[in-house]
C-alpha cells in the first residue's frame, strides 16, 4: 500500500539538513530502485524553488510499503530523524487516482 510520509522539520533545520542529506537520499533511491518511490521532495520555507537560507519547513514522501508499521520504522530509521531535523512526522494510507 502507498503511504504519504510528511516530516516537518524543526525551527533552523538547514544546517542538519545538510549534515545528513547524502544518507537520507540514499534511503530514497532504494526505494526508488525497487519501485516503491511515487515522489520525494522537500518544502521550502518560503515561495520559492530555491529557498536559500530560508530552508525547509519538511519533506513529503509518497511511497509502497508492506504496512503502517514498516512505513512508521523505515522513518524512524532515516537519517533526517535519527539527525533531530523532523520535529515529528505524520504517517497515512495513501491511495493514488491521478495521473
Amino acid at each position: 500500500m502507498l503511504y504519504a510520509i510528511v516530516g516537518e522539520d524543526v525551527p533552523n533545520s538547514l544546517p542538519g539538513r545538510m549534515a545528513v542529506r547524502e544518507a537520507h537520499l540514499e534511503r530514497l533511491k532504494v526505494l526508488q530502485g525497487e519501485g516503491r518511490l511515487v515522489l520525494a521532495g522537500p518544502m521550502p520555507a518560503i515561495d520559492s524553488p530555491d529557498p536559500g537560507p530560508a530552508g525547509f519547513s519538511g519533506s513529503l514522501i509518497v511511497a509502497e510499503f508492506e504496512s503502517l508499521e514498516a512505513a512508521q520504522a523505515w522513518v524512524a530509521d532515516d537519517p533526517y530523524t535519527r539527525a533531530g531535523v523532523y520535529a515529528a512526522a505524520t504517517i497515512k494510507p495513501f491511495k493514488k487516482v491521478l495521473p
